[in-house]
């Protein structure tokens, strides 16, 4: 009873246009209301979302949204977009190719899928068009690769499935998550390359190694806030939350240094990464209380019971799960999805053997797929209004990329080796 009502009300809420982080707080005070009066179902609601919200692992994504604000307004788009043109301009399809190598490091570093796709669409969506390539195609490629810099660290929806599953290691999957992120470029690129052959998109020249080692030293600075951030981690030196400050301090003292920055813009840039910020606390807010609800109600026992009793084979149970999270990533947005599944899918998967740290970068890269989809796909709406086209018109070429989108989860759902090699390496 009580999961029809959470359910229902949930998606009539959507249906009618309530915002995501509204109709999550409402449906779970309906929730509430089948087992408890008025008044303590919304004082329950209400003090979940303040003790959801009392972490310190949170602070860490303020800081490195403003990271990536400043990042993003900083000049270091343009170094990296540099860098990987020097390196795969030259190749088939080439700008596809820098396209998707930029947004991997500039998701990375800056932890921002919609940063990445805005910036590198702004950037490079107008020259790859002058160059002979589709409207369609360049915003598909960017749609596609800006999700990679989620999967590879550091990542804030990593920070936050760390939360959500009771105490991951964030360094563990933040270590997990190269191998997948870097597969996941791989086959794009391989999936670019055939489609630019295909379409007889041009390749750029073929460029000289002083130009290539010429970029990289102009990038290098940039690149060196993954060793500060992931290895000062790793090493111990400070945590994932006073990472984030480190990685606020490199990048102001950068862009200072860069002087595409200056002291009267800084307003702006806060002003904007507390707007972020906001959006994302509200978010976590309500799931967590939806989360604490399930729980009260005893629907992911119920739902466990469910799966295990469909079979108790951990290929099917996984696969089970993947299509789950595909449909709800259609709907739903990353955060509120990672805090409301974690805790329904994580015990079925652990009495199944599987290691949490592997189940998060699978739900991460599942979900990732969901950013690209209507209605809801935060980053297929950034890079289809950036390239200035529609999404009807980038389905087709979308598709394939789609495609290499699900090999490659895939292969890491049923490959556990490609995201605990690292993390074990380093004794996680």
């Amino acid at each position: 009873m009580e999961i029809l009502i959470l359910v229902l009300s949930f998606l009539i809420l959507l249906s009618i246009g309530v915002p995501i982080a509204w109709s999550i707080g409402i449906s779970s005070v309906c929730t509430m209301l089948v087992s408890v009066p008025l008044i303590p179902a919304f004082t329950t609601v209400a003090q979940r979302m303040a003790t959801g919200l009392d972490s310190f692992a949170l602070l860490a994504i303020p800081f490195f949204v403003l990271a990536g604000q400043i990042m993003n307004r900083g000049g270091i788009a343009r170094r990296l977009i540099s860098f990987a043109k020097a390196l795969v301009g030259s190749l088939p399809g080439g700008l596809a190719h820098v396209n998707i190598i930029a947004a991997m490091l500039f998701g990375a570093i800056s932890g921002s899928a919609v940063a990445a796709a805005s910036a590198l669409g702004t950037m490079l969506g107008k020259h790859m068009e002058e160059e002979g390539y589709s409207k369609e195609f360049a915003a598909a490629v960017n749609v596609t690769s800006s999700t990679t810099g989620l999967i590879i660290p550091p990542s804030n929806i990593l920070i936050v499935y760390s939360l959500a599953s009771g105490g991951v290691s964030i360094a563990a999957l933040f270590l997990a998550g190269y191998l997948p992120g870097i597969i996941t470029g791989l086959l794009l690129m391989t999936v670019a390359a055939i489609w630019s052959r295909y379409r007889k998109f041009p390749a750029g020249e073929r460029t000289k190694l002083k130009e290539v080692l010429r970029t990289f030293v102009d990038a290098l600075p940039s690149l060196f806030l993954l060793i500060v951030v992931i290895g000062g981690i790793v090493a111990g030196f400070f945590t994932a939350t006073e990472a984030s400050a480190v990685a606020v301090l490199y990048c102001l003292v950068l862009t200072f240094i860069y002087k595409e920055i200056s002291l009267k813009d800084l307003p702006k840039v806060f002003l904007g990464s507390a707007g972020t910020t906001a959006i994302v606390m509200l978010l976590i807010g309500t799931s967590m209380s939806m989360s604490w609800i399930m729980a009260y109600e005893n629907i992911p026992q119920n739902i466990t019971e469910l799966l295990l009793s469909v079979s108790d084979n951990k290929f099917v149970i996984l696969l089970i799960i993947n299509l789950t999270l595909l449909f709800v990533g259609i709907f739903m947005d990353m955060t509120p999805a990672v805090l409301i599944f974690t805790p329904i899918f994580l015990p079925v998967v652990t009495s199944l053997g599987m290691d949490p740290t592997h189940f998060g970068i699978i739900m991460i890269l599942n979900l990732c797929i969901g950013l690209c989809t209507p209605p809801v796909g935060s980053v297929l709406f950034i890079g289809v209004g950036v390239a200035g086209t529609t999404i009807q018109k980038v389905v087709r070429p979308l598709l394939p990329l789609f495609l290499a989108m699900l090999v490659a989860l895939m292969i890491v759902t049923y490959v556990p080796g490609l995201s605990l090699w690292l993390p074990r390496l380093f004794g996680f």
